[in-house]
């Protein structure tokens, strides 16, 4: 299974990069995983909708011009399905029976999804209806995706 994680905007936080390297080393047992990061756009605070949009848009290009033709996308948004971690290891097994072996997740920039990525997207994933930075969502998501292999190999790691 090949995993790729597109994400906005560079991670600069160290304790971030650490958290997601460790998992990282952990997941290589189990699968091919792969973080690429695509610029943020400058988004002040008192951008209008229409600048807003602006923004989501050019992301959203840079976002889809790294997705392979043939990869199954998860986007990662607040109105998106919440599901336990059972479901989610669950949900990477269906892909894997049905010849899904390339997944990518995509997580937005501080103003969220472009509707064209929105669109793309074959399932979107939430992991709660709170906001968090997108940042640290990798760190998350990382770790999710650790656990639902652990999960599906029935290992010790899931309580």
């Amino acid at each position: 299974m090949k995993i790729t994680i597109i994400a906005v905007g560079k991670l600069k936080e160290k304790y971030l990069k650490q958290g997601i390297q460790e998992y990282m080393k952990r997941l290589s047992a189990y699968a091919n995983m792969e973080i690429i990061e695509v610029p943020d756009e400058k988004a002040p605070e008192n951008m209008s909708e229409a600048e807003q949009e602006e923004v989501k848009r050019k992301e959203g290009e840079k976002i889809l011009s790294k997705i392979p033709r043939d990869a199954y996308i998860i986007s990662l948004e607040i109105k998106g399905q919440m599901i336990t971690s059972e479901k989610f290891a669950e949900k990477l097994d269906q892909l894997m029976i049905h010849g899904k072996s390339k997944i990518v997740f995509v997580i937005g920039g501080s103003l969220g999804l472009s509707e064209e990525v929105r669109q793309q997207s074959d399932y979107a994933l939430s992991f709660s209806k709170m906001t968090f930075p997108h940042q640290l969502m990798r760190l998350v998501l990382v770790e999710q995706v650790y656990r639902g292999v652990r999960i599906l190999k029935g290992e010790p790691y899931h309580k």
